[in-house]
């Protein structure tokens, strides 16, 4: 890969998807998680946890070190507020960083990612090279973190080597 481009696999992250119930707040579960979740596509960070907008009343929860057992955890905090499904073990997640970062993204989602447009906090749920993914912006660097499910981060990260060498 290009020196100006680093891809590292975050194996170790806790992932959970949380989905409002019906007529509940997002900040009723906002004041029980201690992360307010964000209003459309966007990341947010709270105590331990950082939330990316999926969908509507939809988030992923991240963590960065998971205790065993903290998504049922969380499925108990949130009862009768939202539904929770453990998908640590369902996705692959990709950090990639460098001045190259951004243009390799371009190459693969059919949307606007200036920067204009598309900053740190922002997020998008798309296709790259026919492959459903979820993507955020970590920092202005600009760092972005990939989601895509377990079985098809093999190819992804065949594309994106494919792309970076063609850099």
């Amino acid at each position: 890969m290009a020196s100006s481009l680093t891809v590292t696999e975050r194996p170790t992250l806790g992932i959970a998807a949380i989905m409002g119930r019906k007529d509940i707040d997002p900040e009723a579960i906002g004041l029980v998680i201690g992360a307010s979740p964000p209003e459309g596509p966007a990341r947010v960070e709270g105590d331990r946890l950082a939330l990316i907008g999926t969908g509507p009343n939809t988030w992923l929860a991240l963590t960065e070190a998971p205790e065993p057992g903290w998504s049922s955890k969380l499925a108990d905090k949130l009862v009768g507020l939202a539904s929770i499904s453990d998908q640590s073990g369902g996705y692959v997640l990709f950090r990639i960083a460098g001045k190259d970062a951004l243009r390799i993204l371009q190459r693969g989602a059919f949307i606007n990612l200036h920067p204009s447009v598309f900053r740190t906090g922002s997020v998008a749920t798309t296709v790259i090279a026919h492959i459903g993914v979820i993507f955020w912006q970590l920092d202005d660097a600009p760092t972005f973190e990939v989601a895509t499910f377990r079985s098809y981060a093999f190819s992804f990260r065949r594309w994106l080597d494919a792309t970076a060498a063609a850099l």
